[in-house]
């Protein structure tokens, strides 16, 4: 992947492609689960339901009961291991990663810093009465 330098500035067009193709990368899945984010409007909250997965030999989240890898698109009822919400992003990150009566979920750093991001991008959705859209 070549990406611009990043002592050169870029305009808006630009710094969403550099998104978009980063957004391509290959990651390592978090063996300590995933987390689907969503915006409950009428209380004001962004929501992150977690969930366990384990990480196969192949690098794929399966379903710690069953052993078969997760479906990437499509429906799973799964049920979540804890919902967290918060009113802003800082106050979401806090619920998931400071709380004493909680073991902290995630086990990945770039984990976290894509977590901190995408309640950054849930956050800016619910302030400007958007729809917001999980990366």
């Amino acid at each position: 992947m070549t990406l611009p330098s990043s002592t050169q500035p870029i305009d808006k067009a630009q710094r969403q492609a550099l998104d978009d193709q980063l957004s391509k990368r290959y990651i390592e899945l978090d063996p300590g689960g995933y987390f689907l984010i969503y915006l409950d409007v009428e209380q004001g909250l962004i929501c992150a339901k977690h969930f366990a997965n384990i990480i196969n030999d192949k690098g794929l989240a399966c379903d710690p009961v069953t052993g078969k890898p997760l479906p990437v698109r499509g429906t799973v009822e799964r049920v979540p291991t804890h919902t967290y919400s918060g009113r802003t992003a800082k106050e979401l990150c806090i619920a998931i990663f400071e709380d004493p009566a909680l073991p902290c979920p995630i086990t990945y750093l770039d984990h976290a810093a894509y977590l901190g991001r995408e309640f950054v991008r849930a956050e800016a959705a619910l302030s400007a009465g958007e729809p917001y859209i999980q990366d």
